[in-house]
């Protein structure tokens, strides 16, 4: 283990999230699955969605759609499988219920958001709407035709929205939002491991495209990553055998030496992005981004081969 390593260690260890001490040790130090799932499940509610602050930025406990799109992406990032696991059955319930669901997309924003501390970003004025239609509404789909059983009700519900949304991404330019740009390469992952029929959706154009969207989000003025909220690779991709990587090879190895020049003394990295607003909830936020990032950074700098 180098120093950086040791470095970012200690610093999961002390200021870390349960859930990302759980996720740290999955992947560096033999963990289960089964322990990340557990840490994962004190975030979900009866209903099966997730809140309390799983998603950092808002301290709303009830449960919302991007919480639980962020509870989808752990799960896809350990490579879980039981569909039978009480997390993942508690996920179908809710996704199925028709909460915080027009018949097309899963909301982005919520009401209940404003009762807690949360960053300004997740606001719900009297005009507000959801901008990015399937954000998260993509990324929750590919979870259902993953996970479902094919010629389910669940698994129908999946499928038609897949659709959409990739008729959707299809029929339009480049996204300029990075968020809703890595849901649907999760929505490829997921429609290629369901097997997804190709006459209907086609996993090959859509990489084609996602191809071209990845390039084009990559922050490509250095200076901004020094202290900006910007698109780095890490975004996309955490593995070097793949064709993001040999697409993206320059900024890809441009953020491996980033982060090793950026770790701040205490271990961690710096956060680019505030609140306003709620500092003494921001303050514990930032702290848990922090142990986040942690994982996430070491997470790629092994994927680079970064040893």
């Amino acid at each position: 283990m180098n120093p950086l390593q040791q470095n970012a260690r200690r610093f999961i260890y002390r200021h870390a999230r349960a859930l990302d001490v759980a996720r740290y040790q999955y992947h560096f130090e033999q963990g289960s699955k089964d322990a990340v799932m557990l840490a994962l499940s004190a975030y979900q509610n009866e209903d099966g969605g997730f809140g309390h602050a799983l998603e950092q930025d808002s301290w709303n406990p009830h449960s919302w759609p991007i919480p639980t799109c962020t509870a989808v992406s752990i799960i896809r990032e350990i490579g879980w499988e039981d569909r039978e696991h009480p997390v993942i059955q508690g996920l179908i319930r809710y996704l199925t219920s028709g909460a915080d669901f027009d018949g097309r997309v899963w909301a982005c924003m919520v009401k209940t958001n404003n009762d807690y501390p949360h960053a300004p970003w997740w606001e719900m004025g009297s005009e507000s709407t959801c901008h990015q239609d399937y954000n998260p509404g993509a990324g929750l789909a590919g979870f259902l035709i993953r996970f479902c059983e094919k010629g389910s009700a669940a698994y129908a519900l999946g499928k038609r929205i897949a659709e959409e949304a990739y008729q959707a991404y299809m029929g339009k330019d480049l996204l300029e939002d990075m968020h809703e740009s890595t849901l649907y390469l999760q929505l490829m992952e997921d429609a290629r491991i369901a097997c997804f029929e190709s006459d209907i959706f086609d996993a090959d154009q859509l990489e084609e495209k996602l191809r071209r969207q990845v390039s084009h989000l990559i922050t490509k003025d250095k200076e901004a990553w020094k202290k900006w909220y910007i698109c780095r690779p890490s975004q996309f991709f955490n593995q070097k055998d793949t064709v993001w990587y040999r697409d993206n090879q320059e900024w890809a190895d441009f953020e491996c030496d980033f982060i090793r020049k950026s770790q701040e003394e205490d271990g961690g990295w710096a956060i680019h992005w505030s609140w306003q607003d709620y500092p003494e909830a921001w303050a514990i936020s930032k702290n848990w981004w922090r142990g986040t990032v942690a994982v996430n950074y070491l997470l790629y700098l092994k994927g680079m081969g970064e040893e």
